[in-house]
Parts: structure tokens; sequence; C-alpha cells
């Protein structure tokens, strides 16, 4: 027998999903981050009319400034949530870093970078603790980061009053390598202009990240583990190596921010951090990242960020009552989720 061909309409037809073309606003509206942006423009606008010196060129800066100050850590939070994973011991993992940079440094009368790469290596272990925990026990990563958390704030205050005998740091200023990781890490001049480092980090992050979810394997098995880990798994997806490295990448940038809160103070306090893993974890979802994971971007989390820098800095501009900000914080979270899922919902609908 001979096998016949199938019409020419049936191979070529309009019916073959490979040939339809996909417009630009379909595209558009699959994007995890046009919600936040959407939600920026309007926050930007509303302080641009309600607070005068919103606009001026200082006033951006400290914006900018205090975006990339949540923003470095909104970055591998983001990535860490696509994977499906939260970490609530992220916010006192980044103080947990500068003192044990400060304190190495200051007890051992050592050059600064060795403190900070003492620091750097029991950060990112830390980090692989929580991933290891987390792939080894089953037990969801509330629980895991949850106890991390407690650990850690015990620890911060523990050791901090056993080693200085106060709740705070000594002041490492006049160590040798100071003035250079103030560079690396706190700010720097020039042409008369200060610079924040973290602006630099920040953008660098998020270049980086979004490089990795969208061109690279690994990307890929972080959206598969996101999506759920049995069907990764069943595909070939390492998902024990992609959810301890998400930890460990997590570390990183809490070790960055880390140097960044000691380098430019001198000092650090022992109970700092406490809440702030919440913030990280409200910029990723302002920008678009599912609780649920496999879904979301790093720029959504950088203006999710730029968001929370705008409205923690506007409400100052504006001369409102700082007592507010949760509650404008908390209404941006609300208003930002079901945008983002109106939005989700109209792109389903057109694909």
């Amino acid at each position: 027998m001979t096998a016949t061909a199938p019409p020419a309409h049936d191979r070529t037809g309009p019916s073959d999903e490979r040939l339809l073309h996909t417009s630009p606003w379909k595209k558009l509206l699959g994007r995890p981050e046009l919600g936040s942006v959407v939600g920026a423009a309007a926050v930007f606008l509303f302080f641009s009319i309600v607070a005068d010196t919103f606009l001026r060129t200082s006033s951006l800066s400290t914006v900018l400034y205090a975006a990339s100050t949540i923003g470095i850590m909104a970055v591998p939070v983001a990535l860490l949530m696509i994977g499906g994973e939260f970490d609530l011991s992220a916010g006192v993992l980044v103080t947990s870093s500068a003192l044990i940079s400060s304190m190495f440094s200051y007890q051992m009368t050592a050059n600064v970078w060795v403190g900070a790469l003492v620091s750097l290596l029991v950060t990112l272990a830390i980090g692989a603790f929580n991933g290891v925990m987390l792939v080894r026990t089953k037990l969801p990563s509330f629980i895991i980061t949850l106890g991390t958390f407690l650990m850690l704030t015990g620890m911060n205050l523990g050791f901090t009053k056993l080693i200085s005998g106060t709740v705070s740091t000594k002041t490492i200023a006049d160590m040798e390598g100071f003035a250079a990781a103030k560079k690396v890490f706190a700010s720097f001049t020039v042409g008369g202009v200060d610079v924040k480092t973290t602006i630099l980090w920040w953008i660098a992050l998020v270049a980086l990240a979004t490089w990795i979810l969208l061109r690279t394997r690994f990307g890929n098995w972080i959206f598969a583990v996101g999506g759920g880990s049995g069907a990764a798994r069943a595909v070939g997806v390492p998902v024990a190596r992609t959810k301890i490295l998400l930890y460990t990448g997590v570390a990183f940038c809490a070790w960055v921010s880390g140097q960044h809160l000691l380098f430019s103070f001198d000092v650090v306090q022992s109970g700092e951090g406490v809440g702030n893993e919440l913030i990280y974890i409200i910029a990723a979802v302002i920008g678009g990242c599912l609780i649920t994971g496999g879904y979301g971007s790093a720029i959504g989390s950088a203006v999710g960020a730029f968001i929370f820098g705008m409205t923690s800095k506007g409400i100052v501009y504006a001369e409102w009552n700082p007592d507010w900000f949760k509650f404008f914080l908390g209404a941006m979270l609300l208003l930002a989720t079901l945008l983002n899922a109106w939005v989700r919902k109209r792109a389903e609908a057109t694909t």
C-alpha cells in the first residue's frame, strides 16, 4: 500500500500553531513585569503631583538609592520564588554577614578584606545549609528558613554582646583596607559627585539574573522547578542542585548588602534586618512573581523595588506622616497582585 500525503491545507493551514504569528501586544501582555511597570508609572505620576520636591535630581537619586538597597536582595528572592521557594532568613542574613565581617576584622586586627572574605564563606555556607536542609528533609521552605531566621537572630545578638560587650560592633573605619572596601560596597566620588555603589550592584545583578533566566539552561531549570518539582525531575532537571544554588544566590546578595551596611556606617547594630525579608518578598510579588512559583522576572523585582523606593521617600517629600508608610505598602501589594493577575488572565485569553 502507498501512503497518501495529507491535503495541502492540512499541512500549511492556519490550524498549525507553529505558523501562527504572535502579535507584539500579546507578547507584551505575557510579560510578568507589565503590571508592575504600569503601577510604577502611576506611583511616579502621583508623587510628582503631590510632592513639589519629588522631581528634583537630589530627590530622585535618593529614591534610586533606597530602591537599590532593597533591589539587591529582591533579585535573588525573585529567582527563588520563581523556583517555588521562600527565604524568611534573608533579612537577618544581611546583618549576620556584616557582623561577621566587622567582628572578625576587629578581633583579629586583620585587613578588612580578610574579614569580608571570611564573611562571604560563612554566608554562602548558611545559604547552602538552607538549600540542603530543604531538599534532604522535604520540609516546606517556610519552616526551614523560619528556623534559620530565629537562629540567626539569636546568634547575631548573642555573639555581638559576647564579643563586643554591647549590641553593636566596634568601629573599623581606621583599619587597613576600609577606604577601598567603602568604594566597592558603599560609595565613591566622581567629579565631586557622590555615587552610591549599591545602584551599580543592583543594575549588574538585574542584568545577570535576566540573562540567566532567559538565555541559560539554568534559567529553564528554575522555571521548571517552580512549575512542579516532580515533573521537572521526570524530564531530567537536577531539582536539588537548582534549589541549593538558588539559596546560595540569596546568600551571596545578602553578603553584598551586608558589606554595604558595614562600610556605609562603620558599625553594625545586631538587631537590624528583622522584617526586611518581607519587604524583599513584597518587591518580588509587586514585580509579578507568583507565590506558587514558575512565573516572574528579575526586571519585575527591580520595578517592585523602585516602587518601594518611590513610596518610602515620596511620603517624606510630600510631608505626610511616615507612620502611614506600611499602609501604602500593603495597599500597593494588593493592587499590584490584582493587576498582575488581571494582566495574566488577559494574556492567557488572547493566546
